[in-house]
């Protein structure tokens, strides 16, 4: 039996308070009340805020008896905690999801060996993506490593998820992942949190040696078939078990049947008024999502058409069909029967509820975000049942094919697929003459037009704009209403590339490099971090970037390519904490194999990109305590490197001096560029101000840096003095000396 809520720790009762918090906040609260023990990830948007919380609240007292760190990458967090696991202590793993790609080798074969503490692999998912390199789909990753996977529609729901995953974990003996996305992540509810919490206590018999723990071939064939016996026995608690069939809410609406639907309906998931106040188990009748649905409804007919939807596009869809039924209601059109089934639990594929769901069914639409997986997993079960009913998402153009979904994109999507497209005004990007329609996603969402309308024909696009009055009560997303937004949906909104901060010390190591190697372009291999920011316009100084640490290898490899050859200078760039996460390790082996070449480490100081987290070569814990601070520069002449330099990268001429040095030497060269990031470093100098001397170069334009701006009186400079830091790179680049602070003017470099 699976215990959802844990009221008591240590034989103590635990007193409550409402907060509000954000998902990831409550997440951490959820792990915390699950009795987790030892908690260890690498930051990355939009993960980073649940052990920062841990870590908050450990320090102040009310996470009692756990250990919570930022490892130096997701390997190594995910190895210590397997260690932690055959204790018996719960743990939980955090990162985004391509850094489980960096935790992938040890992952594949834990789930071979099993854990024996509940093991937790928080894994935040990023469509759009919004700051990520791919859109890559942890779901398809649990498929491909066995493992189970709980994808929530809500905060609340991921909050249970979180709790439930431990219980599953230690039933049976494996990681179990639950997979929020951005909105989920990010968005910000109330939730009745303990004030202290206890951490499980390690069982008394603690580790026990067995062969089982040593991965041996032999070993592994047999646990392939446990493994997937488990799989099969997962997906029936799935389908089953009361605490986790939940998370896969049935319900039906419209012009419902008065005949059993057997459905599993959740008051728990889905808050919105129209639910029973508890939780029906399977085989109990479903009432409506909305105002259109009841069991009086006129037309008492059996569904033919189901709408499946999992992660935060399932609350977007129930959402949407009370839209849907609500306009359909004011504009006196019949809203067809239909059932909703939400996957929370993707993987593995709960088939005894799809069998449910199916049955009677003709068409079924599929809305999901990044890959089809739902959609693929319905054409499976409709295949190995030789069900008749079709599926329509993103393989048929049903379904947005990248990006995320919104309220109103799914309401016009629904309305459609339910035969009554005159209820909903398309949103952009959704479908408009025919199925085949291949979507395109919508940069900015247009809202539905408001349920007051007084019949179908006043429906129209050229009103997409507006909201009802009582937009509450209609289901129109209410988002605008609650921000004030009121701009027109079609506004143009002005071009703002992302930009690296006034004062940035990157910039100016970006610029030099530039400089310094202007007439010979070199070959820039860069890495993940803020610094990505110098591949675009008007920079433009890197030239690759795959994955964390491949700036060093891939230098490596130009130069082992253009070996013996006349070539151009390769220079990998690199910042400090991802030098210390997997750059390192490609260093080592570009000096085991002799290689040669520049690498710049970029140390600001901090992890800038993921919140200006600590790590080993600044020496702050998660905690904010100092600890030991490697000696960066020791490191890299330990591991052989002789030619060590390190240079302020706000001093043009000694970076271009150092640059030039560097790849003119046969020898593999590293350059420290060391200067704090301005947002923990808040000291300012004077402003700089642009004089009559200016003549409209643009030179200082080049640079990219948000306080300068153009004068559209004379083309002259203008800089921003509420933005400037003071840090003078625009005015040693200035040949006229038309850059200065208020103490002089400063020379230029020519």
């Amino acid at each position: 039996m699976f215990h959802v809520k844990h009221l008591y720790a240590m034989g103590r009762a635990r007193t409550m308070t409402k907060k509000l918090l954000m998902g990831n906040e409550a997440f951490a609260h959820a792990a915390l009340e699950a009795g987790v023990r030892v908690v260890a990830g690498y930051p990355g948007t939009p993960s980073s805020e649940l052990i920062e919380t841990v870590a908050k609240l450990h320090d102040d007292g009310a996470a009692r008896g756990i250990h919570v760190e930022w490892s130096t990458n997701e390997k190594s967090a995910l190895e210590l905690l397997a260690g932690a696991s055959y204790t018996g202590a719960r743990c939980l793993f955090t990162c985004k999801q391509v850094g489980l790609n960096v935790a992938s080798d040890a992952l594949m074969s834990l789930n071979y060996v099993g854990v024996k503490g509940g093991m937790v692999l928080f894994v935040a998912d990023d469509p759009g993506p919004i700051s990520s390199q791919t859109e890559q789909d942890t779901r398809r990753f649990a498929s491909f490593a066995k493992l189970p996977v709980l994808d929530p529609a809500t905060p609340d729901q991921g909050f249970d998820m979180m709790q439930a995953a431990f219980d599953l974990s230690e039933r049976y003996h494996t990681p179990v992942i639950v997979r929020p996305t951005t909105r989920i992540n990010h968005a910000s509810t109330f939730f009745d949190v303990a004030d202290a919490t206890d951490a499980r206590p390690v069982p008394d018999e603690g580790f026990e040696r067995d062969p089982k723990w040593v991965i041996f071939p032999r070993r592994a064939y047999q646990a392939h078939g446990e493994i997937n016996e488990r799989l099969a026995a997962i997906a029936h608690d799935f389908a089953v078990e009361p605490a986790l069939a939940a998370f896969n809410p049935m319900v039906e609406g419209g012009a419902q049947s008065t005949e059993d639907a057997r459905t599993n309906v959740s008051r728990e998931t889905f808050d919105d008024g129209s639910m029973p106040k508890t939780a029906t188990s399977a085989g109990a009748k479903a009432v409506g999502i909305g105002a259109g649905a009841s069991e009086s409804a006129a037309a008492a007919v059996a569904p033919r058409l189901g709408i499946v939807a999992g992660g935060v596009s399932a609350a977007y869809a129930r959402e949407a069909l009370r839209m849907v039924e609500a306009r359909a209601a004011a504009a006196g059109v019949e809203m067809p029967a239909y059932r909703f089934w939400q996957v929370g639990t993707p993987y593995p594929f709960p088939e005894e509820l799809a069998a449910t769901f199916a049955e009677g069914l003709d068409e079924v639409l599929v809305l999901e975000e990044l890959d089809h997986v739902l959609e693929d997993a319905l054409l499976v079960h409709a295949g190995r049942t030789h069900a008749t009913y079709e599926v329509r998402g993103r393989l048929t153009g049903d379904a947005r094919d990248r990006g995320e979904n919104d309220v109103d994109d799914c309401a016009a999507r629904i309305a459609r697929f339910l035969g009554i497209p005159q209820v909903i005004a398309p949103a952009a990007g959704a479908p408009s003459e025919s199925y085949s329609a291949s979507p395109v996603p919508a940069q900015q969402p247009v809202s539905a037009t408001a349920a007051s309308a007084s019949s179908p024909s006043e429906v129209s696009s050229s009103s997409s704009a507006a909201t009802s009055a009582s937009a509450d009560k209609s289901g129109t997303n209410v988002s605008r209403e609650t921000f004030a937004y009121d701009a027109p949906a079609d506004a143009p909104l002005p071009v703002r590339p992302p930009v690296l901060c006034a004062g940035c010390p990157h910039r100016g190591s970006f610029y030099a490099v530039k400089r310094a190697l202007g007439k010979t372009p070199a070959v820039l291999c860069g890495d993940i971090g803020c610094y990505t920011l110098g591949a675009l316009p008007p920079l433009s100084a890197m030239d690759t970037t795959i994955d964390m640490g491949a700036s060093v290898s891939m230098s490596h490899g130009f130069e082992l390519a253009w070996a013996g050859t006349d070539h151009r200078p390769v220079v990998g760039v690199i910042g400090d904490s991802t030098f210390a996460h997997s750059g390192l390790s490609a260093l080592i082996s570009t000096v085991y194999n002799q290689g040669r070449g520049t690498v710049c480490v970029l140390d600001n100081r901090t992890t800038a990109m993921t919140g200006r987290q600590g790590n080993p070569f600044n020496g702050e814990t998660l905690q904010g305590r100092l600890s030991r601070e490697l000696d960066l520069e020791g490191v890299v002449r330990a591991i052989g490197v002789e030619n060590v330099r390190t240079v302020d990268p706000n001093d043009a001429k000694a970076v271009r001096r150092a640059l030039k040095e560097a790849v003119a030497s046969e020898e593999l060269s590293v350059l420290v560029f060391r200067s704090p990031c301005v947002l923990i470093d808040r000291h300012r100098e004077p402003d700089y101000a642009v004089t009559d001397a200016c003549t409209a170069c643009g030179v200082c334009s080049t640079l990219g840096c948000p306080a300068i701006a153009k004068d559209p009186a004379n083309d002259h400079a203008l800089i921003d003095a509420a933005q400037c830091i003071g840090c003078g790179q625009c005015a040693q680049y200035c040949a006229w000396n038309a850059i200065a602070q208020p103490a002089g003017e400063k020379g230029g470099v020519a």
